[in-house]
């Protein structure tokens, strides 16, 4: 019976360790809760630019890690490149932005 108890309570911690390990983050890989909060800071990054008159939101592709946003597409102008730039800085969780957009 003991040794019964002991395999149970061995396979309970060792899918208790996997559970745990299997949402921890590492250097390229988010947490659940990560991901969630990148979503949520890309979705509002996409509604701002959106918003923004001056700026063409198909024309724009906006993705985040970790809170860093990165922007990329071609725009028709520098102006729109830093436009989007000061749009998503404002925006908050978004700790750093990257620049990948080109002119046409």
């Amino acid at each position: 019976m003991k040794l019964t108890q002991r395999f149970s309570f061995l396979l309970l911690a060792v899918a208790a360790f996997t559970f745990i390990g299997g949402c921890a983050s590492s250097a390229n890989k988010e947490s659940t809760g990560q991901y969630v909060d990148d979503t949520a800071i890309t979705a509002k990054v996409k509604a701002a630019i959106f918003k923004e008159d001056t700026l063409k939101s198909a024309e724009i592709n906006v993705e985040t890690f970790k809170g860093a946003v990165q922007l990329s597409g071609f725009v028709g102008t520098q102006s729109d490149i830093d436009r989007a730039i000061q749009v998503t800085q404002a925006v908050g969780g978004v700790r750093t932005v990257k620049n990948d957009m080109r002119l046409k």
